[in-house]
C-alpha cells in the first residue's frame, strides 16, 4: 500500500461511520467536507470575534466660558452739581438791576450770571459798555447803568455799565480784575505798554486771586508792587 493510499485510509477511518456509509469514503468527498468544516470553523471564529466587547471613549466634557457680568458705566455728572459742591465766589451786584445785592456764584462764573441771579437788568439799561462775558472773580462789585464819576475818576459807568472800582482820588483801590488799561496806565509808575501786560496776565488766569499776584506780571519788580498795593484791590 502507498504512502497516499494510508493516509486517505486513516482519515476514512476517523470519519463517522454514517458519513463513511453515505458518502461512499471517497478521497474527493473527504476533501470536500473537510474545506467546510474548516470554513465553518473560520466563520465561527470571525463571528466571536466580531462580536467581542469594544472599548468606548467619553466624549470630552465641554466646560462653558464664565460670562462677565455686565457692568454698567457711571454716567458723567452733570456739571451743575460739579459746580454746586465746588468753589463759590461773592460779588456785589448793584446798580439798574431789579434785585440788587450781595450773590454768591459757584467759581468761574460770568457777569452775565450775576446779572441773572439780581433779576437782570431794569428795561431801557444800555449794557453796551458791560463786557457780559467776563469771568468773575471773588469780592468785586457789578455796577450796571452807574453814573459817570467825577473829573480824575474812573470811566467805569460809562455807556450803561460798570464792574469794578474806580482809578481816582477819593474813589477807592482800583479793581485788578475789572478795570481797562487806560485806568490801569493813570496809576503811578504804570505806562500803556505795563497796563497792557496787567490785562494780559488777567485774561490768562481768569482774573486775580489777590493783590500779590501782581507781582507776577512781567515788568513789576518789588519796588513798584509796594508802591501799587495800596492802590489796587483783586
Amino acid at each position: 500500500m502507498t504512502g497516499g493510499a494510508a493516509r486517505r485510509l486513516a482519515v476514512r477511518e476517523r470519519l463517522p461511520v454514517w458519513l463513511q456509509a453515505r458518502c461512499g469514503v471517497e478521497p474527493r468527498t473527504v476533501a470536500a467536507v473537510s474545506v467546510v468544516l474548516v470554513v465553518a470553523v473560520g466563520c465561527a471564529a470571525q463571528q466571536y470575534w466580531s462580536a467581542r466587547p469594544q472599548p468606548v471613549t467619553a466624549p470630552a466634557v465641554v466646560v462653558p466660558a464664565p460670562v462677565a457680568a455686565s457692568v454698567p458705566a457711571a454716567a458723567p455728572a452733570p456739571a451743575s452739581a460739579a459746580a454746586a459742591g465746588g468753589v463759590r465766589i461773592v460779588v456785589d451786584v448793584g446798580g439798574k438791576v431789579r434785585e440788587p445785592g450781595v450773590r454768591r456764584l459757584p467759581a468761574g462764573s460770568r457777569v452775565e450770571d450775576a446779572l441773572s441771579a439780581a433779576g437782570g437788568v431794569r428795561p431801557g439799561t444800555d449794557t453796551t459798555g458791560l463786557n457780559l462775558a467776563r469771568v468773575l472773580v471773588d469780592g468785586e462789585q457789578v455796577l450796571v447803568g452807574a453814573p459817570a464819576p467825577p473829573a480824575g475818576g474812573s470811566a467805569a459807568g460809562v455807556a450803561g455799565g460798570a464792574v469794578g472800582g474806580a482809578g481816582g482820588p477819593g474813589s477807592g483801590p482800583l479793581s485788578l480784575g475789572t478795570a481797562t488799561a487806560e485806568q490801569l496806565d493813570r496809576l503811578p509808575g504804570v505806562g500803556p505798554v505795563l497796563a497792557q501786560h496787567i490785562v494780559d496776565f488777567r485774561t490768562a488766569r481768569g482774573g486775580f486771586r489777590s493783590v500779590d499776584e501782581l507781582r507776577q506780571v512781567n515788568g513789576i519788580g518789588e519796588r513798584r508792587f509796594a508802591d501799587l498795593r495800596k492802590l489796587v484791590r483783586p
